[in-house]
């Protein structure tokens, strides 16, 4: 097998670590880059026959003959996410893999941990011992036992989310265009309508990709729809959320909390330092201010044991490619699911 000859772009300290430890197994040659992929950053990949990239890289329908003429054979996804790249123009151009699952548990805890410090006001009460304030007013939150819990997105990190909720003693509404009933039955927990999600739940978190289909899924007709003072969590994708619309149901007290760890225009901050600098986004700064909001900068992923799967599945599907293996993790445009590739071991078309 030839040795792959990788580079990396938008990598952290964290991701050098992880992919060094697991290369230690594979022994590819890899190059590490700060900056992000993109139309005036694509020469970096020069001299590379595979191209790694994360949830900000980006790649466009006119940066395919570039990465081709500069011999990129491959693009590997450290992420399950695919919607920042041209899916419809890469196909059939240059084979692209995926991490589909990393740690489906690392993921819906944290977005239970948004819940309970929303509800809870952990936030405000942690600022409030730093100043030596230990008073309650402001903090009377709710029991999540016998509340109504809209799961939007059964695949497994809905799932898990599912699971604890369920063992919260909350009753459990799921939704998924594809839904997976077996796990229902089994859980004693059903499947509803989407406006059923809505009209019923005291908690709902998305945990849907991001689709033409699901774009600003939540939005001020969605919003209409919701009990007053809903919960909504969302650690999927930033624009499953119109943010703009989120703002006026915050303030109109429609919208009760909001937990977020993905926002739809994150690329130009989340995963960088602002400290000393400030946020020209006027939504994100906005959003800020509510103290009934939780922002988090993309960190569900971030255990030790996904950035180690990440790392293990990132190098195993590279390997693959080069091995001349079937390759499970590469994403078909056609059906987006990989239906073609599970099951008859090759593309749509």
């Amino acid at each position: 097998m030839p040795v792959p000859k990788i580079v990396f772009f938008d990598t952290k300290p964290y991701d050098r670590e992880f992919f060094e430890s697991e290369n230690s197994n594979f022994g590819f040659n890899i190059k590490y880059v700060d900056t992000r992929l993109a139309p005036d950053t694509i020469s970096e990949v020069k001299g590379f026959n595979v191209l790694c990239i994360f949830v900000n890289d980006v790649i466009t329908k006119e940066m395919i003959s570039p990465l081709k003429d500069y011999g990129v054979e491959l693009v590997a996804l450290r992420c399950a996410g695919y919607n920042n790249i041209d899916l419809r123009s890469i196909f059939d151009n240059i084979h692209t893999v995926r991490v589909p699952a990393y740690s489906p548990y690392a993921v819906a805890e944290y977005a239970v941990m948004l819940m309970l410090a929303l509800n809870r006001k952990i936030h405000k009460a942690c600022t409030r011992i730093r100043d030596n304030n230990f008073t309650l007013d402001g903090l009377l939150g709710f029991d999540l036992h016998g509340k109504t819990a809209g799961i939007i997105g059964t695949g497994k990190i809905g799932r898990v989310a599912a699971k604890i909720l369920k063992g919260f003693g909350m009753e459990v509404l799921l939704y998924d265009v594809k839904p997976d009933n077996e796990f229902a039955e089994k859980m004693g927990i059903r499947y509803v309508s989407l406006d059923e999600v809505y009209s019923k739940s005291d908690v709902i978190s998305l945990h849907c990709p991001l689709t033409p289909k699901t774009h600003h899924m939540l939005n001020e007709s969605s919003f209409l729809k919701m009990k007053n003072g809903v919960m909504v969590i969302n650690t999927g994708r930033g624009a499953l959320i119109d943010a703009k619309a989120l703002i006026i149901a915050l303030k109109d007290g429609k919208i009760g909390y909001a937990g977020l760890d993905v926002y739809e225009e994150e690329s130009e901050y989340f995963f960088e330092d602002f400290s000393s600098s400030f946020i020209s986004d006027d939504t994100l700064a906005r959003l800020m201010t509510f103290p009934n909001v939780i922002i988090t900068s993309h960190q569900a992923f971030f255990t030790k044991e996904a950035l180690k799967n990440i790392a293990n599945t990132t190098l195993s599907n590279i390997k693959d490619y080069f091995s001349g293996k079937y390759l499970a993790n590469e994403i078909c445009y056609k059906c987006e699911r990989k239906e073609c590739l599970k099951k008859q071991k090759q593309r749509c078309f």
